[in-house]
């Protein structure tokens, strides 16, 4: 709020229509730009004073339970004042008091005005997502459900990010703790790779802030030292053998060959794809019988990133070249003979994915549907989640 920009009750209806979501603001702005002068918290009855440049703290923090109270004209001035109870009056008669089980179950979104640069409304937004968000929640497997009240540790790779750190080149893979303790240098059994490991530094995240922790439980989220032995849905267990299900995953819409520009960076190249694909904003395909790198996204701006880290983090500077595919499908058969047939007559359109498991590049929805149609014995995936 500390730029100009559109009228906030605007605002929040140009999010409701383009995002179709029902919001309920938790904390409304005292006017925007360079006289932006801090936030009203509809929850907790308080008034948060923002100066350019500074932090809030408890001295910039006043309660106003009665927003006819003077102290608000002579914080405010009184044409703010009076806009502000305006306001507040309109929002109560509008969205009333926010009801949690309508957040819980995904009926409303609420909206905390601020200034991110500042770190200002940060705050509110955090505390009262601390008082309303949702416990952690029994978790699906492939054997049984977890709930995160057993004794046993149990937790699940879902992000990894490649030179975090860029003096380092490390890589960290995040854990979710989602059953019993997780404890630094206790030995806990990888399933996918049938071997133990243990953590010598876990660490816990804030921003840019990291520190090293001793255990965690259900809910948090643990950093993990990686040198390439995870991959994202990769299950830490004290033994139990099963595979966390339901973590998302996606069919990539937009597909671009990798073209090396410098063939003495050839390792580079090698290196900084396998390893930003891992992280799981992207998928890595193969041409089936070749070795031409195809990069599947959702969106655009991915493979700019893309472009971007391998110059910056790995020297390897490379051209996208856009390909004419629609939508990527993974291959399953009962009938082995069926899917090789399938193979080597759609070679064109078949690739391997970095785990070798074979994968249909779509040229359009009705090639899709036609292919479908036409193979009975062949099952076309849209996640890669069935070769767990």
């Amino acid at each position: 709020m500390d730029r100009d920009g559109k009228n906030r009750f605007e605002l929040l209806e140009e999010i409701e229509n383009e995002l179709k979501i029902q919001l309920h603001p938790m904390t409304w702005p005292i006017n925007s730009g360079k006289d932006f002068k801090g936030v009203y918290d509809l929850r907790q009855k308080s008034l948060v004073l923002f100066t350019a440049g500074t932090k809030a703290n408890d001295e910039d923090v006043v309660e106003i339970t009665d927003l006819s109270q003077e102290i608000l004209n002579k914080k405010l001035g009184d044409r703010d004042a009076d806009q502000l109870r305006e306001d507040v009056e309109l929002i109560d008669g509008v969205y009333g008091q926010l009801t949690t089980a309508d957040y819980l179950s995904g009926k409303i979104a609420p909206v905390f005005f601020g200034s991110a640069v500042n770190n200002f409304g940060v705050k509110e937004m955090l505390d009262t997502f601390i008082q309303i968000a949702p416990t952690p929640r029994p978790r699906h497997t492939t054997t049984r459900d977890v709930n995160p009240e057993e004794d046993k540790f149990s937790g699940f790779i879902f992000k990894i990010h490649a030179n975090l750190d860029p003096k380092h080149r490390d890589r960290i893979a995040f854990l979710r703790v989602c059953s019993g303790k997780f404890e630094r240098n206790v030995y806990y059994n990888h399933v996918r790779m049938e071997k133990d490991f243990r953590f010598n530094n876990p660490y816990s995240f804030l921003a840019r802030q990291k520190d090293v922790i001793e255990e965690a439980y259900p809910g948090d989220v643990v950093g993990l030292f990686d040198t390439g032995n995870f991959k994202i849905g990769d299950t830490l267990t004290e033994g139990e053998e099963f595979y966390f299900t339901g973590i998302p995953s996606f069919s990539p819409e937009i597909f671009k060959e990798v073209v090396n520009k410098d063939p003495m960076k050839t390792k580079q190249l090698e290196k900084g794809v396998l390893q930003l694909t891992d992280e799981g904003v992207a998928q890595l395909f193969t041409q089936f019988g070749g070795n031409k790198k195809i990069i599947g996204c959702v969106g655009e701006l991915q493979f700019e990133v893309i472009q971007y880290r391998l110059l910056q983090e790995y020297g390897a500077s490379v051209q996208m070249n856009s390909l004419p595919f629609f939508k990527a499908c993974w291959l399953t058969s009962k009938d082995p003979k069926k899917l090789e047939d399938f193979i080597r007559f759609k070679q064109a359109n078949i690739a391997n994915d970095k785990d070798g498991h074979i994968v249909y590049l779509a040229a359009s929805e009705w090639f899709l549907n036609t292919e479908i149609q036409n193979n009975p014995d062949i099952q076309f995936h849209f996640t890669s989640e069935i070769h767990k």
